[in-house]
C-alpha cells in the first residue's frame, strides 16, 4: 500500500503562484509514475502533469509553460509548481501514483484562483 498526502493548496489571485506537494509513504519502492490530476465542479477529473521514475514529464496543453512537475526521490515527494494561475485552474488537485498495477490517490487539495 502507498499513502499520498497533498499540501499547498489555497486561495490565490489570478497571475499568482502556488506550489503543491505530495508526500508518499508505505510501499514507495513500488511506485513508478506519479502525477497530478484536477477536478473542477461538474467536470471530469483530468491529468494535469505526470512524471516517470526516470524524470520524464508530460503536461496537459492547458498548463504547458505555466506548471512544472518535479520529483524528489530522496524525500518521496512530488511537487507541482503553478505559475500564472488563471480562474479556470480552480479545482481540487489530486496526487496520483502508479506502480505494479496499482493506482493510488491522495485526498485532494483545493486550489481557488480569483480574478
Amino acid at each position: 500500500q502507498v499513502q499520498l498526502v497533498e499540501s499547498g493548496g489555497g486561495l490565490v489571485q489570478a497571475g499568482g503562484s502556488l506550489r503543491l506537494s505530495c508526500a508518499a509513504s508505505g510501499s514507495i519502492l513500488s511506485i513508478a509514475n506519479m502525477g497530478w490530476y484536477r477536478q473542477a465542479p461538474g467536470k471530469q477529473r483530468e491529468l494535469v502533469a505526470g512524471i516517470s521514475s526516470g524524470g520524464r514529464t508530460n503536461y496537459a496543453d492547458s498548463v504547458k509553460g505555466r506548471f512544472t512537475i518535479s520529483r524528489d526521490n530522496a524525500k518521496n515527494t512530488v511537487y507541482l509548481q503553478m505559475n500564472s494561475l488563471k480562474p479556470e485552474d480552480t479545482a481540487v488537485y489530486y496526487c496520483n501514483a502508479y506502480g505494479l498495477g496499482n493506482i493510488y490517490w491522495g485526498q485532494g487539495t483545493q486550489v481557488t484562483v480569483f480574478s
